[in-house]
């Protein structure tokens, strides 16, 4: 007679089939694991894409702005060399004007410093250089007239007598003159003379 133990057989039959569910478990777990490191890392993937993207925007908007600021930096430097232009022209018309009313205000200061009994013959002007030549009747007013010239502000002293030579009259209606030569530099407000060459070399004499 054949004994079959059912309970035993159904025992392993279940013990079977929780090993065999246990296994799904752990493949279905670990599937799990797969796609959720593999979705992490196509996350991932993704944005680096993303800021590589950004990235490459960003530099491309950088370099549009560097040209369009040395655009600018290049109008500002031709806006300062036009500014520059137009203030030396405007500095050179003022001088020019300046120079222009020079020999006015020159002969006029000459004029009002001129003594009594005092007569110009030739008046020679070299930039801001007068050389004047006339006649007096005494060293007192060709004295004088050196003065006044220094005193008016308009001439740098000193200002030279060059020479002065006695010309004999005819001692009845002729009297004898003093002829002078004197040189001196004119200046105006706003115009700074240059150097004089003659006043150079005569403070080199001096020393």
């Amino acid at each position: 007679m054949i004994r079959i133990n059912l309970v035993s057989e159904r025992k392993a039959v279940k013990a079977v089939s929780k090993g065999f569910q246990a296994g799904q478990k752990i493949t279905v777990i670990g599937s799990l694991l797969v796609v959720l490191m593999l979705v992490g890392i196509g996350w991932r993937y993704w944005a680096i894409g993303q800021q590589e993207a950004q990235v490459a925007r960003d530099v491309a908007a950088a370099q549009r702005e560097e040209l369009r600021l040395a655009e600018i930096l290049k109008q500002v430097q031709e806006f300062e060399a036009r500014k520059l232009q137009l203030e030396q022209r405007v500095a050179l018309i003022d001088e020019l004007r300046k120079g222009q009313n020079a020999p006015v205000h020159m002969i006029d200061q000459v004029s009002r410093a001129l003594p009594d009994m005092t007569w110009l013959t030739a008046i020679k002007q070299d930039g801001y250089g007068l050389t004047v030549t006339g006649r007096c009747l005494t060293l007192t007013s060709l004295s004088d007239f050196v003065g006044n010239l220094e005193a008016s502000r308009y001439f740098a002293r000193p200002v030279e007598i060059v020479d002065s030579v006695v010309v004999n009259g005819d001692g009845r209606t002729t009297p004898d003159l003093i002829q002078f030569t004197i040189r001196g530099t004119f200046q105006m407000a706003g115009i700074d003379p240059p150097p004089s060459g003659a006043a150079a070399k005569k403070g080199g004499k001096r020393g």
